[in-house]
């Protein structure tokens, strides 16, 4: 079987990855880059397309010849690509769930850790000259998290993984999920998606961009928490409705945000969450730690491997 992968730079953007894993797995062509134009003449005379993040819609999958018989979403988040389209033609879609899992969940616990503590609020004060808070007292919020409640929406691997973090740090939790899971644990309660957001200190992010979830927090969830609650997101932007995120920090609905992830991505240089000192923004850096990048690597290579005999791993529209 042959191999193409349209958008390899969107991984290796610092030229530092091995891709030896997937390079022996057999006849590998990769570009850094491609148009829609140019994917439907890169598939050609290939069985396996690999993606990252690039948008694969039917009008395109329909394009694909028949030797096209899987793609190969190089990350967890798979609403990029028309996997029903996909599967009309015989294609199988799969995708890569457990990749980031490691530094997803660490990005998530360490901005709640500089929500509580203001730490990126006063680095931008020091660069700014201002020196109020080591001669006067604090003019900044900072406060502990043990004993603070977290509330995380999903509990997929990630989501499970900054639980037990967490809880490591002294906080209670409260999960809403399509799937309860068991937990061993008096300090972690499953609830209403209501209940959650109502009781909440730090609301963290970690379900799929579904149809049901798209625009999950908006005007009417966001009101229903706490004026000293902080909103993390490091799942998909479109889970916010950014425009009710942005009336909500304006109005001090809410105390603040940290989002990794955004409606647009990249977001419009005018965007008002720029200039707001109560959030704090990362430009979906969740995956891109170069270990993680180069995991991704080893793991797409299985699923080929997989595919390849027969036996097809982590299909998403089978």
């Amino acid at each position: 079987m042959q191999t193409v992968f349209l958008n390899a730079k969107k991984i290796d953007f610092d030229g530092k990855l091995d891709f030896s894993p997937i390079m022996e797995c057999g006849i590998i062509q990769t570009y850094e880059s491609s148009t829609n134009d140019e994917i439907i003449e890169r598939v050609q005379n290939q069985n396996i397309v690999v993606t990252k993040e690039m948008p694969i819609g039917r009008e395109l999958i329909e394009k694909f010849p028949p030797c096209v018989k899987m793609i190969c979403e190089a990350g967890t988040g798979y609403n990029n690509i028309d996997i029903a389209a996909a599967k009309s033609k015989g294609i199988a879609v799969c995708n890569i769930p457990s990749y980031s899992t490691e530094a997803v969940a660490q990005l998530a616990i360490a901005l709640i850790l500089s929500l509580s503590s203001s730490i990126a609020r006063q680095q931008v004060m020091l660069k700014q000259n201002n020196y109020r808070n080591f001669y006067r007292c604090l003019g900044v919020p900072h406060s502990e998290i043990n004993q603070k409640i977290l509330g995380v929406i999903g509990t997929g691997r990630i989501g499970q993984r900054v639980i037990h973090s967490a809880l490591a740090l002294g906080m209670n939790v409260l999960c809403y999920s399509r799937t309860k899971k068991e937990w061993d644990n008096p300090r972690v309660n499953f609830t209403s998606l209501e209940a959650l957001l109502s009781h909440s200190d730090f609301v963290s992010i970690h379900c799929p961009l579904t149809p049901e979830t798209k625009r999950l927090i908006n005007k009417e969830t966001l009101a229903l928490m706490k004026s000293t609650a902080y909103v993390i997101n490091t799942s998909r932007g479109a889970i916010i409705n950014e425009a009710d995120l942005i009336d909500a920090l304006k109005r001090g609905i809410i105390a603040g945000a940290a989002l990794d992830v955004f409606e647009k991505e990249p977001p419009d240089i005018d965007n008002p969450l720029f200039t707001m000192n109560h959030v704090i923004l990362t430009p979906h850096i969740g995956w891109k730690c170069i270990e993680t990048r180069q995991r991704l690597l080893q793991l797409i290579a299985g699923n080929i491997q997989a595919f390849q005999k027969g036996k097809p791993i982590n299909v998403v529209n089978g």
